[in-house]
């Protein structure tokens, strides 16, 4: 996998460093966590209500979702959750994340929640069981200096977007030309592939100037 160089963040990011919550239920958690220090946030474990209330931003990982919607039941997330995200708390998904941000799930059990932070329809394990993983370049809107390394798990993709998604990214060819696997609407960002496992910060990078700007 190509990386591109990981920078460590000035002291004037530092001195404004927003605190960024990541969901600390299940699956790869430390990625984020480092992905988002190395872009000048500060970074926090959330999975407490009260830890989630005191954040900025919130990071939804990779990882089973119907394990994470399951679990976020039981430490009482689920609700100060979707409370937070309809007032406007921005936030970002990856994979697994990504199906817990839609608004309506496809392949998924009929016990699994999920938190409508993002106006869309995603099937899950869409492009196959984990032996199916793969990756490809990506041309991603909003990122400069060339394509992004995109690497997909058990991955989702997008089959409907409402009409305030922007599309960001799709496959750009081979048997699953055209799916949509990264979207935003307003400050809610997903993506199908796992960005913080590349060394390629920029995904990240938006992320953060995103939560810096709202």
């Amino acid at each position: 996998m190509n990386a591109s160089p990981v920078a460590a963040p000035a002291a004037a990011d530092l001195a404004q460093a927003p605190s960024i919550g990541v969901l600390a239920l299940q699956g790869d958690v430390r990625e984020h966590i480092a992905a988002l220090a190395h872009c000048g946030a500060e970074p926090v474990l959330v999975r407490r209500a009260a830890e989630l209330a005191a954040v900025d931003a919130l990071v939804l990982p990779g990882g089973e979702s119907t394990a994470i919607s399951k679990l976020l039941e039981v430490f009482e997330l689920l609700e100060p959750l979707r409370a937070r995200l309809r007032d406007g708390m921005p936030a970002f998904g990856s994979c697994a994340g990504m199906i817990l941000l839609a608004d309506e799930v496809l392949d998924t059990r009929p016990d699994a929640q999920h938190l409508s932070g993002i106006d869309m329809t995603v099937r899950r394990n869409a492009f196959g069981r984990q032996v199916d993983s793969f990756e490809v370049d990506l041309d991603f809107t909003g990122l400069d200096d060339g394509p992004m390394r995109a690497v997909f798990i058990r991955a989702p993709w997008v089959e409907r977007v409402g009409d305030g998604v922007e599309v960001l990214a799709t496959v750009p060819d081979g048997p699953f030309a055209g799916r949509i696997v990264a979207v935003r609407q307003g400050n809610v960002l997903a993506t199908s592939f796992h960005p913080e496992v590349t060394g390629d910060l920029r995904v990240h990078r938006m992320f953060v100037d995103l939560v810096r700007d709202a």
